[in-house]
């Protein structure tokens, strides 16, 4: 079965066969809700990567092992994860992404399939990571959404935040930000957007980095929402960052409102910049 002509115009996904340079990519979005993160575990552990790797095994006839953009840990989301993977398997792109969704979950889902070549890895090419951490501001908890958002009934004065913000951007040593268990050889990252943003009820934190620390992105919002609600006075953030030290930083935020957004690559490589999402904020 073809695409339909509006599919095309939104995700173009040819039924011509790839060329065989041996390594695939795909962009893909998932909830993570039911997921102990992105990686797959020895314990069984439901998994998003297990899930991804299943279901080509079944579209290329072997078994596959697949590269992420970026690992993401247990409920959090992503909207554009790129992945790529080895095959000897000649598919097209249509075959590859609608065929990997038909035996997939219905929270992960392909948007984009395409051959990459040999030089390309989903990690080590990416030069920027973004994502997106949405709150629910309200006082009332929702109904809606609960896996999909982070609840906080205090109002957040978004300009506060900010301005906050603003004392992160640039290439800085985020120790205060790092989750105790990070792996990281260096606590050094380049951060080079960060946006706080309100539509309505919703609250969104949006920031840009060469690479993440672990938890850095929760650990960062649960900050900003900690001046958003008037407990600390928005030049506390710079003071933070000047400590390096995780305890003097706000706590790390709840990882339901976290959202993989994006992944840039070399233009040379060809991989889509889809629309961010998530999809109810309609941005």
């Amino acid at each position: 079965m073809n695409p339909t002509s509006s599919n095309q115009s939104l995700y173009p996904l040819s039924n011509d066969l790839l060329p065989d340079t041996g390594r695939v990519a795909l962009v893909l979005g998932y909830d993570g809700s039911r997921y102990h993160g992105w990686q797959a575990q020895n314990s069984g552990v439901p998994s998003v990567q297990a899930e991804v790797e299943s279901a080509l095994a079944k579209v290329a006839d072997h078994p596959v092992s697949v590269v992420c953009a970026g690992r993401t840990d247990a409920g959090v989301h992503a909207v554009n994860q790129v992945v790529h993977f080895e095959t000897k398997a000649l598919r097209s792109p249509y075959s590859w992404a609608m065929g990997v969704n038909h035996f997939l979950p219905a929270d992960v889902s392909v948007s984009w399939a395409g051959a990459v070549p040999e030089d390309f890895h989903a990690r080590y090419t990416a030069t920027s990571r973004s994502y997106r951490y949405v709150i629910y501001n309200h006082p009332i908890r929702p109904a809606w959404l609960n896996n999909s958002v982070t609840w906080n009934y205090r109002p957040l004065d978004v300009e506060s935040m900010s301005a906050a913000g603003a004392h992160l951007i640039g290439e800085n040593d985020f120790s205060a930000f790092r989750g105790s268990d990070c792996q990281s050889k260096s606590p050094f990252r380049n951060l080079t957007r960060l946006e706080v943003s309100r539509f309505g009820d919703m609250v969104v934190i949006e920031v840009e980095a060469n690479a993440f620390l672990h938890h850095m992105v929760r650990n960062i919002s649960g900050t900003l929402m900690a001046v958003g609600t008037g407990k600390k006075p928005s030049d506390w953030v710079a003071d933070v960052l000047a400590s390096k030290k995780r305890s003097k930083a706000g706590v790390t935020a709840p990882p339901f409102g976290l959202y993989l957004t994006s992944v840039t690559y070399p233009e040379t490589f060809a991989i889509p910049s889809l629309r961010k999402g998530p999809f109810f904020l309609g941005a």
